[in-house]
């Protein structure tokens, strides 16, 4: 009788343990499998493909969000680059120019374009650009079968971004240049005299991952450009979904703001060793990142930005719970009931009524959602929560003390 007691503890204290974990790494960053080559410089998504480019490796393709990954006939080093318009997808490369796959990996072939650095690449519909060395910006209008040097010609070009008839070209040394009319005419913008990393475009709103200066934000198409509270890094990546903007730096992992960059939280938790992240990714509900030396990670994008959905059954009507704890000191929960299918708005505001964090904007299915309000940089009062869904609009109080 005591030798079955003390086996049934023991396996309780066992299953008890592993549960901890089980939870721990739903709101942390887990390591995909590991590539061969390590360096992730590139993430980019077509459909239920993730492609990442791998500084030894050329391109490797994951179908199940990264538990797997198999290398694509491309292996050639030094791939840079990745975009995907379409079914084609791009790769960049330090020696060799672009390649263009126009299944899925499957078979790589090299386009005319094939002496050039390219670091970066970005597609706006029937059209793409490639960012090179000292060379400025090359665009193809058909696939890559054709490219011409664009008037930005003597630039050398890390970063590109496409939002509508906009596009965007980060520079060495000399900020962010922007064209209107697919390359013909480039014009210097206002940010001007920095290394530009990284961009991230959509809409009216444009982010600049800087050398040294951190994420530069700009709500008119880059006409002004402010300094975000993230200012003084080095940001190599930059990745945009609604309000939520995530950076990925040189030495202090990543960021996330959901104000356009007036707070950042910093989000390492799960990491061995806080990495150099050269490549971001929003794709399948995850955010995946490229390191240097430790292939790629990734992390729910719910739960990174503080939502989860706590329950998959249908609310008979909408419901905008009151926070708990109320007052708080600095994090709250706000849980709420959407009944159908739609676009979600959820904001703070402050006493003036003016918005200082967006906590939710997507659409959402029917269910049971919780949101957390971190309010560490806010000082001491009264807040205002607002939740918004079609015609529904409700608004409560809550209550920082510090």
């Amino acid at each position: 009788m005591r030798k079955l007691i003390f086996t049934f503890t023991f396996t309780f204290v066992l299953i008890l343990h592993l549960t901890i974990n089980t939870d721990n790494c739903k709101a942390q960053w887990v390591q995909c499998e590991a590539i061969y080559g390590g360096t992730a410089n590139a993430l980019a998504v077509s459909g239920n493909n993730i492609f990442t480019g791998i500084y030894y490796g050329g391109v490797y393709l994951s179908t199940n969000n990264g538990t797997n990954w198999a290398q694509t006939s491309l292996s050639i080093p030094w791939v840079l680059s990745l975009s995907v318009s379409g079914s084609n997808v791009f790769a960049g490369t330090e020696l060799s120019g672009v390649y263009l796959s126009q299944n899925n990996g499957v078979n790589w072939t090299q386009t005319s374009l094939n002496n050039q650095k390219v670091g970066s690449l970005a597609a706006g519909g029937s059209y793409i650009f490639a960012g090179t060395e000292i060379n400025g910006v090359y665009l193809s209008q058909n696939n890559g079968v054709n490219w011409n040097q664009t008037a930005l010609n003597n630039k050398t070009v890390y970063a590109l971004a496409v939002s509508g008839n906009n596009s965007y070209a980060g520079t060495a040394n000399n900020g962010v240049y922007l064209s209107t009319d697919i390359g013909l005419t480039w014009s210097q913008t206002a940010l001007n005299n920095k290394s530009v990393f990284s961009l991230s475009a959509t809409g009216n709103n444009i982010f600049a991952g800087t050398a040294f200066s951190g994420v530069y934000f700009s709500a008119d198409n880059g006409v002004t450009w402010s300094q975000t509270a993230l200012n003084n890094m080095t940001v190599f990546s930059v990745a945009v979904s609604g309000n939520n903007v995530i950076a990925g730096t040189r030495d202090s992992g990543i960021y996330i703001s959901t104000n356009n960059g007036a707070y950042w939280f910093k989000k390492n938790q799960g990491f061995s060793i806080i990495p150099t992240v050269y490549a971001l990714l929003i794709a399948n509900n995850f955010v995946f990142a490229g390191t240097y030396g430790s292939s790629v990670w990734r992390r729910s994008y719910s739960e990174i930005i503080g939502i989860k959905q706590i329950s998959g059954l249908v609310p008979s009507v909408y419901f905008l719970h009151q926070n708990f704890p109320n007052p708080f000191n600095p994090t709250t929960k706000i849980r709420y009931d959407i009944p159908g299918n739609g676009f979600v708005k959820l904001i703070i505001f402050n006493a003036l009524g003016r918005e200082i964090q967006t906590l939710v904007n997507e659409k959402q299915s029917a269910g049971t959602y919780e949101a957390i309000f971190n309010a560490s940089r806010l000082p001491s009062g009264v807040y205002f929560y607002q939740l918004s869904s079609g015609n529904y609009v409700e608004t409560k109080k809550l209550l920082l003390i510090k």
